[in-house]
């Protein structure tokens, strides 16, 4: 990946109710944004049928869009133990879909994505949000999932780049 063939790089930012993803072409020390959406789930569903949507969602996404590679944000530490549980399992399901897919996966600590764009480990949402505006200003606005999903991608595109990521 860290050559200077041009890759197509997905990064997702996982959630139960909305999984954001972000695609970018990484081509040497160039960005350039290609798609991003978010993939949502109906709170009323039982937890099987959730994450049986979530998948299918993401296999659609993987599908469309064709990525040499996945970059996926790690879980956090929830106050709250259940969150942090259907963290998990959504993020599961993003790894399932991409490694049914054949697709090398690279998983980025959220504090590290915070930092590669920001400066700080602990930045907020809208900061994050606005430099991704800032790196990626044809992707127009973005919404908060989506935008930290393309966050992951830049992060783990500069990892990549310079060989760091697993």
């Amino acid at each position: 990946m860290s050559g200077a063939r041009p890759f197509r790089l997905l990064g997702l930012d996982p959630g139960l109710a909305r999984t954001g993803w972000g695609m970018v072409l990484v081509e040497g020390a160039r960005l350039a944004h290609l798609a991003h959406g978010v993939v949502t789930t109906r709170p009323a569903d039982p937890l099987p049928v959730r994450l049986a949507a979530l998948h299918a969602g993401l296999a659609t996404v993987l599908a469309a869009h064709a990525p040499d590679a996945v970059a996926v944000e790690e879980v956090f530490q929830n106050r709250n133990p259940q969150s942090t549980l259907k963290l998990g399992e959504a993020r599961g399901v993003a790894l399932l879909a991409a490694g049914l897919a054949g697709l090398p996966v690279h998983e980025l600590a959220a504090r590290f994505v915070k930092k590669a764009l920001t400066g700080t480990g602990a930045a907020e949402k809208a900061q994050v949000a606005y430099m991704v505006g800032r790196l990626l200003p044809a992707a127009g606005p973005v919404a908060a999932d989506a935008a930290d999903a393309l966050a992951v991608a830049i992060a783990a595109a500069g990892t990549l780049r310079r060989g760091l990521a697993a």
